[in-house]
């Protein structure tokens, strides 16, 4: 994760992307932040934040989504993310898992 922002970026190990892992998985570390770093999230438009709204209710973290087919609005997300896949290797199983 990306703090719009301040750019702080957040590394959140999840076993999977279901709906119920992501949402705890930012709870769990964005309640440990200082205030002033967890202002806002933008998220593309995917169903593993479905929950977002308790999300903000327990954190105070806004989120924001993209626009669908406006790939500028995730640009600091998608460069982040391009970044940490060329200088960290693949932890996780269901990255490698057809589907």
């Amino acid at each position: 994760m990306v703090e719009r922002s301040t750019r702080y970026t957040v590394l959140v190990q999840l076993d999977n992307r279901e709906m119920t892992t992501v949402s705890d998985g930012l709870r769990r570390t964005m309640i440990r932040l200082p205030e002033h770093l967890r202002k806002s999230l933008t998220w593309d438009r995917g169903m593993e934040l479905a929950d977002h709204k308790s999300v903000t209710v327990d954190t105070g973290l806004q989120v924001y989504f993209a626009d669908p087919r406006s790939p500028g609005n995730g640009g600091t997300n998608e460069n982040t993310n391009r970044l940490l896949r060329q200088y960290l290797p693949r932890v996780s199983a269901w990255r490698d898992s057809p589907g």
